[in-house]
């Protein structure tokens, strides 16, 4: 029972993990990271790159920066934001493999119930 208590989280922790996803639940904050992944880029590389108008950009630009997944560094009349903790990318990558897993089991099941309708 005491290993049980002693690997359970406490509140803190979760709500922080919490957070994390929460700044991670937004399609274009996604977009943004995704972007990001090749380098720095400023305000208007990424205003091109992603289709978003610069003030909603700019909006989630700051939660990235808040979070702690940019940073962002002045460079004369504009300033280049980058990845800070590139961990992002590996958990993209592992949420991206489970659900294309599921999606494949659940192709699977339909192409086995395909198979069953055509041999009936």
């Amino acid at each position: 029972m005491s290993d049980i208590v002693d690997k359970q989280v406490s509140p803190e922790v979760l709500v922080a993990v919490a957070d994390y996803f929460k700044v991670l639940s937004e399609v274009s904050r996604l977009q943004i990271l995704s972007n990001l992944r090749s380098g720095p880029m400023t305000v208007n590389d990424l205003v091109d790159a992603t289709g978003l108008g610069q003030a909603n950009l700019s909006k989630h630009l700051k939660v990235l920066t808040q979070a702690g997944l940019l940073s962002r560094t002045p460079s004369g009349v504009s300033a280049y934001y980058e990845i800070v903790d590139p961990l992002v990318f590996e958990l993209c990558e592992s949420v991206c493999d489970s659900i294309s897993d599921r999606l494949l089991q659940q192709a699977q099941k339909f192409n086995q119930f395909k198979s069953f309708s055509k041999s009936s």
